[in-house]
């Protein structure tokens, strides 16, 4: 029996629920309607209430603290895909190729997905990634450039860019002595 856990995080984009079954992330949730709903939300798709316990998360929130801080580029967490199906998963995949500070169309990851027509699709799955942030949906944009939606916060993938844009910029700029 796998033992589902949740633990909450606190990020500059607000409240984030982290769900893991046994150590593998299974959701990580930027709670805009608040965490008592992102938690019952995952417990109706996983057909349980996860225990809240700090231990399976806290690698992650080290990890999470590390790139809001602009000090990490990727994240090393064992994925539970078990609430993504098909073309989507192919899709999230893809959009992890895609290096810290740029950013891909929706056309170029579906083609990055094997499927280059499928640039709807590719929106679609972006929009309902359970691993938000950690694999980087938020990189993904429009052909014009625009960031688009972003479940509804493109608040929130303007900050992640932001924050990336910086990071590589300020690395540029360092002067050795």
């Amino acid at each position: 029996m796998n033992r589902v856990t949740s633990t909450e995080y606190d990020s500059p984009v607000g409240p984030v629920l982290l769900t893991f079954v046994d150590d593998a992330l299974v959701r990580l949730h930027v709670a805009h309607d608040g965490i008592d709903i992102a938690r019952a939300e995952i417990a109706q798709r996983l057909g349980v209430l996860p225990d809240p316990d700090p231990s399976p998360g806290d690698h992650l929130a080290r990890q999470l603290d590390e790139y809001f801080d602009g000090a990490r580029r990727s994240f090393e967490v064992p994925l539970d895909w078990r609430l993504v199906r098909g073309f989507t998963r192919d899709a999230l995949e893809a959009s992890q190729q895609i290096p810290y500070g740029e950013v891909a169309s929706y056309g170029e990851v579906a083609a990055m997905a094997g499927a280059p027509r499928a640039a709807r699709a590719v929106g679609t799955a972006c929009a309902s990634s359970p691993f938000s942030i950690v694999v980087p949906v938020h990189r993904v944009v429009r052909a014009d450039g625009s960031i688009g939606e972003y479940g509804g916060h493109p608040e929130v993938k303007e900050f992640l860019l932001s924050l990336e844009n910086d990071t590589v910029l300020g690395e540029g700029l360092r002067v050795s002595a």
